[in-house]
């Protein structure tokens, strides 16, 4: 004789559950990031998108960061990580003519840094 179980007719509506969780986890870790302004030119234009992982490890110098604008934590920054010191971190625009960066508002709190940018998106 075959055993019923009784949280068959469970498994069945799990999927949607389990995609919407995995989809949650993703979100998470990982977003889309437009870039405005030329603070970035000439390795990242306005309007172009990048892949980045919220921070899982220390950031290195030549990392391509997203940062909460120390004088203003409402907006976020794509800078690049030119050194640290100690927590602290130098961050500047590879445009230096247009970019407002760690010249301009001093070091950084790394923890300020909330992603990590991994590749710009080809359509």
């Amino acid at each position: 004789m075959a055993q019923v179980f009784p949280y068959t007719s469970q498994v069945s509506q799990s999927p949607p559950v389990a995609f919407i969780l995995v989809a949650r986890l993703v979100e998470f870790f990982v977003r889309r990031v437009a870039v405005e302004g030329s603070s970035m030119v000439p390795t990242y234009v306005p309007g172009e998108r990048l892949t980045a992982l919220r921070r899982w490890r220390r950031v290195r110098p030549g990392d391509v960061v997203v940062v909460r604008d120390p004088r203003n934590p409402g907006r976020w920054l794509i800078k690049r990580c030119v050194g640290r010191v100690g927590s602290q971190l130098d961050l500047r625009g590879d445009n230096v003519d247009a970019s407002t960066d760690s010249r301009d508002f001093g070091l950084v709190p790394a923890r300020y840094v909330a992603w990590i940018v991994l590749s710009k998106q080809h359509s």
